[in-house]
C-alpha cells in the first residue's frame, strides 16, 4: 500500500510513510471488511460515513507539516484511523466526532490499540475544542463551503489547516498557514471528495 498507493503518487515524507506502514487499518474497519482495508478506495463505516482511502490520508498528513512536538486538531474522527495516524507523528491528537456511536467506537479502537496520545470528544466539530487550544494543526476530514471560523481562531500564528472546501459539484483540498499577525495564505493541494462537513 505505502510503496504502490502513496509514494508513489509523490508523497515522500518520510514519517507519515512510516506511520501509514505502521498502523494497522484493518483495525479499523468492520471484520467483513478487513480483506480491503488496503485497497485504494474509502471503505464504509458506520452512520452512513466512510474512512478515506489511504492516499488521502496520507496526503493531508503531509500537508500539516507535523513535528514530534506539535498537538493536532482533528475534525472528524469517523472509525478513529486518520487519528492513529497523526498520532504517530504529532504528540497529542484531539478528534471530534458528531456522531456519539462513531466516537465511542473509535475512542475505544484506540486505546484497545494504545494510543495514549489521543482523546476523542463527542460534539460538533466545526466548534473546535477550544479547551486544548491552540493547536499547531487542524485537519478536517469532511467538506463545506468555506472554513469555520472558530477553527481558524484556534489556530496558532505559523500554524497549518488542512480542509476539503467546495460543494456537492466538487470539492478542492486547502491548506491555510496562520501568519503571524492572525492572516491566513491559502494554496490549493488538488481536487477531492468528502463527506459534506455538518455543524454549526
Amino acid at each position: 500500500m505505502v510503496r504502490r498507493q502513496i509514494a508513489r503518487r509523490g508523497v515522500s515524507d518520510a514519517r507519515v510513510l512510516e506511520a501509514m506502514a505502521t498502523v494497522p487499518r484493518e483495525r479499523f474497519v468492520a471484520p467483513h471488511l478487513a480483506s480491503r482495508a488496503y485497497h485504494d478506495r474509502p471503505l464504509p463505516i458506520l452512520e452512513g460515513q466512510t474512512v478515506s482511502q489511504p492516499y488521502i490520508v496520507a496526503l493531508m498528513a503531509e500537508a500539516l507539516e507535523l513535528s514530534a512536538s506539535d498537538r493536532v486538531l482533528e475534525v472528524g474522527a469517523g472509525c478513529g484511523y486518520a487519528a492513529a495516524v497523526l498520532a504517530q507523528m504529532a504528540s497529542a491528537v484531539f478528534t471530534v466526532e458528531r456522531h456519539a456511536s462513531l466516537a465511542e467506537e473509535a475512542r475505544d479502537r484506540l486505546a484497545e490499540l494504545g494510543y495514549r496520545n489521543v482523546r476523542v470528544r463527542h460534539g460538533d466539530g466545526t466548534e473546535g475544542w477550544p479547551e486544548h487550544a491552540p493547536y499547531d494543526a487542524v485537519a478536517v476530514a469532511a467538506g463545506g463551503p468555506r472554513v469555520p471560523p472558530a477553527l481558524r481562531d484556534q489556530l496558532r500564528p505559523g500554524g497549518r489547516l488542512v480542509i476539503p472546501l467546495g460543494d456537492a459539484d466538487g470539492q478542492r483540498l486547502v491548506r491555510e498557514r496562520r501568519r503571524a499577525d492572525g492572516s491566513f495564505a491559502q494554496e490549493e493541494l488538488g481536487r477531492v471528495r468528502f463527506v459534506p462537513l455538518v455543524g454549526a
